[in-house]
């Protein structure tokens, strides 16, 4: 299991949204997108008579579990407010222990887009912050629109699910490098088959789930808090909703701490490149240091014999997959690139795993590999979920009883990861630019650059925005905290370095470490740093390096 800090960008292949856009449309949303990159962003939502409702909601926080839990309701369209539909979000906190120290709230964000900050919070996620944080903050996490629990919630289930997964699993697997007019029509078959799907079944809300609207939220859920000025904590995607709360609201902010950050400033396809390269330095990183963290568990003796057991695997999945057993499924080439991957995000906890599943794959096994593959934000079970045998009545307004937590949402980070992508980030319609684009990425990163370019397809027929990718515009943002992994694979550190340098007064701590993002996973150097900044707003001094 990842430390419980730590959250991935959704599928390792599917990239994280490039800039932020607008929703479709010449509604005050678009125009404050707009504004923000021309860097006179209005501030005026609080004021808004019609979302005065919205703003002074009072949550009514219950107890589930350990943890205390309520509802915040945000407008679907803020350009019509008042029209009745709305999103209706899950908070949880974990309370300070000390309430005569406290600061206020810390609202987080794991990552994705698609991730839930209530499971998260439900899974023992508070201990990914530092104790110092912990005592000073009441811990706030909850899911952004379309998102888990969200009422309602991004759905892209195929209609015939049956069929789909006979087509993954028998014939001739999908070419992780389609070349052929037959091979590149597969690929976009199954790419306008996807959209397809979400627009049947969450074609209404699909232009309302974007990074621009979940900012607005986040203001919305600031006031609810009753703090003044924002302090707010986001890995990985969750640095682009920082980013956009700043451009939005920077005189709302108390502090931002933004780790693993995505550049708002790069386009989709240069996004691409840059995360495929980011996976395929990491993997070679694996090679080169599996001795000194999976020991005797590693797939061969030496770097380059490491290097070698991969390349061979990818040579031979790709004519032949290799059975799992208890399934009539085999692993690909796609699965063995995801399962590769996914590995990279927590080293430490994850390459002995990877080391013992691709000695099995040598003998013809690929059932850890598959195991690898799956993802693992989806835990029924965690320790803020346990009953706490409370004898308190009542409910928190969803028929939940308060001692016991809330069912947990089903699990759409891949859905919900798909559809903030696509809306917030302007991809072609030309199926032409992603086949130039593959060709390019193959040459520079093979099998994770093709997969990182095949995963963007979709997004070509989806309901866009308006806004191109930008540098950072906020005038009266106060310093905010930019925290980069040298080893990063998901948010190569480049873009780390170019969001703080965008940023009015961007402080940038590195670590020089292996792995996605660093407070929770990383070191005390960390740790301290990015709480002295949290609790007492003290400056991270520049080239600071743990």
């Amino acid at each position: 299991m990842n430390h419980p800090a730590l959250k991935r960008v959704g599928l390792p292949l599917a990239l994280a949204a490039f800039g932020v856009t607008a929703l479709t449309g010449c509604s005050p949303a678009a125009e404050a997108a707009r504004a923000a990159a021309a860097g006179s962003v209005s501030v005026e939502a609080a004021e808004r008579s019609d979302l005065r409702s919205f703003y002074r909601q009072k949550p009514s926080w219950t107890r589930c579990g350990e943890l205390q839990c309520a509802t915040l309701t945000v407008p679907m369209d803020y350009a019509h407010p008042q029209d009745g539909r709305t999103f209706t979000l899950p908070l949880v906190k974990a309370v300070t222990a000390d309430p005569a120290q406290r600061i206020g709230s810390l609202v987080f964000n794991p990552g994705g887009p698609g991730e839930s900050g209530v499971a998260q919070l439900e899974s023992g996620g508070a201990e990914g912050f530092g104790k110092r944080a912990r005592a000073r903050f009441d811990i706030v996490g909850f899911d952004p629109r379309g998102v888990g629990g969200s009422k309602p919630a991004v759905d892209c289930a195929p209609s015939n699910p049956a069929a789909e997964d006979e087509s993954i699993s028998g014939g001739t697997p999908a070419s992780l490098y389609p070349k052929t007019d037959a091979e590149r029509s597969a690929a976009l078959k199954d790419a306008e088959a996807q959209s397809a799907a979400c627009k049947a079944r969450s074609g209404a809300i699909l232009p309302h789930v974007g990074t621009l609207d979940a900012a607005r939220d986040l203001d919305v859920l600031r006031a609810a808090l009753g703090d003044d000025k924002l302090t707010y904590l986001g890995w990985s995607y969750g640095t682009q909703l920082g980013t956009t709360y700043g451009e939005l609201f920077p005189r709302r902010v108390r502090a931002l701490v933004l780790d693993g950050a995505v550049d708002p400033a790069l386009d989709w396809s240069e996004g691409a490149l840059q995360q495929a390269e980011g996976f395929k330095k990491a993997v070679d990183d694996y090679a080169e240091q599996c001795a000194s963290v999976a020991t005797d568990a590693c797939p061969a003796t030496t770097p380059d014999g490491i290097r070698k057991v991969i390349t061979d695997l990818f040579a031979r999945v790709s004519k032949r997959p290799l059975p799992i057993k208890g399934t009539a499924e085999r692993l690909d080439a796609n699965g063995l690139t995801t399962a590769v991957s996914l590995s990279m995000y927590t080293p430490e906890s994850q390459w002995k795993d990877l080391s013992e599943a691709l000695r099995a794959a040598q003998k013809g096994d690929g059932t850890k590999l598959a195991a690898l593959g799956q993802e693992d934000g989806s835990e029924s079970e965690g320790e803020g979920s346990d009953d706490t045998g409370s004898d308190d009545a009542g409910t928190d307004g969803t028929g939940s009883d308060p001692g016991v937590a809330e069912e947990r949402a089903p699990d759409n980070s891949s859905d919900a990861l798909t559809a903030v992508n696509c809306l917030d980030t302007p991809h072609p319609r030309d199926p032409q630019a992603y086949w130039d684009l593959l060709d390019r990425a193959h040459r520079e990163a093979g099998a994770f650059g093709t997969a990182g370019v095949l995963s963007t397809l979709t997004c070509k027929d989806w309901p866009a925005g308006q806004q191109e990718p930008h540098r950072v515009r906020a005038e009266g943002l106060p310093p905010v905290l930019v925290v980069g992994t040298t080893g990063d694979p998901a948010t190569p550190y480049q873009w780390s370095e170019s969001l703080a340098a965008q940023l009015p007064g961007g402080m940038l701590l590195t670590f020089r470490g292996t792995g996605h993002t660093a407070y929770g996973r990383s070191n005390t150097c960390v740790t301290d740093a990015v709480d002295a900044y949290l609790l007492d707003l003290t400056p991270v001094p520049g080239g600071k390096t743990c």
